[in-house]
């Protein structure tokens, strides 16, 4: 049974620095009941697709960023902060100790020269809409010089605390979402990343 989910699919644009949205946004579909074995109704189902929408505000540059091959982070830079010149990954749009706002910086070389994993772990079980190979190998980054960690998916390479990995992104048609960065052990080859993936 169709939907319809493709007529008139929700769009956005921004016009005058607002979003302008068009078209539909949800669209609801036919119930249908659960029954036990007895034929006795116990529910229904509410199947429902809805088009969300997701702004980034002052992270858009990470995520664009990561379709261009590069990873950026941030830095508190005021001088006034007790921890002025730490670098923050997951990226950061302010200073969580002074609240100034941090300043962008690239540090893809850094990553790809001595990124390690700090803790690891496997799982088989997801959440709603994954879309990562199962079982998922998600692996904690330690960067030098960065104080904080960020987690990521192995997805070549099996995990152990210590071992050097390299970022690859997702260049071709990227999605501008996180998955767009995964993570390989030092040395695989370029011929063997996933589709649309480079380092």
């Amino acid at each position: 049974m169709s939907c319809g989910c493709e007529e008139n699919r929700g769009t956005v644009k921004v016009v005058n620095g607002r979003y302008k949205p068009s078209g539909k946004f949800h669209f609801p579909q036919p119930n249908t009941p659960i029954r036990n074995e007895q034929g006795v109704l116990l529910g229904i189902t509410n199947p429902r697709d809805i088009v969300h929408m997701h702004s980034y505000g002052g992270e858009a540059i990470f995520f664009e960023s990561l379709g261009k091959g590069k990873l950026m982070a941030s830095r508190c830079d005021n001088s006034d902060c007790e921890t002025t010149g730490s670098i923050y990954m997951p990226f950061r749009i302010h200073c969580p100790d002074c609240l100034a706002k941090n300043t962008v910086i690239d540090i893809t070389d850094k990553a790809k020269a001595n990124s390690i994993v700090h803790s690891f772990m496997i799982t088989e079980r997801t959440g709603a809409f994954n879309t990562l190979q199962i079982p998922i190998k998600f692996v904690n980054i330690e960067f030098d010089g960065v104080c904080t960690i960020l987690m990521g998916a192995l997805v070549r390479g099996e995990p152990s605390i210590g071992m050097k990995v390299i970022p690859i992104f997702k260049t071709q048609n990227p999605e501008y979402i996180i998955t767009d960065m995964l993570w390989v052990a030092e040395g695989t080859p370029a011929s063997d990343l996933p589709e649309g993936y480079s380092f």
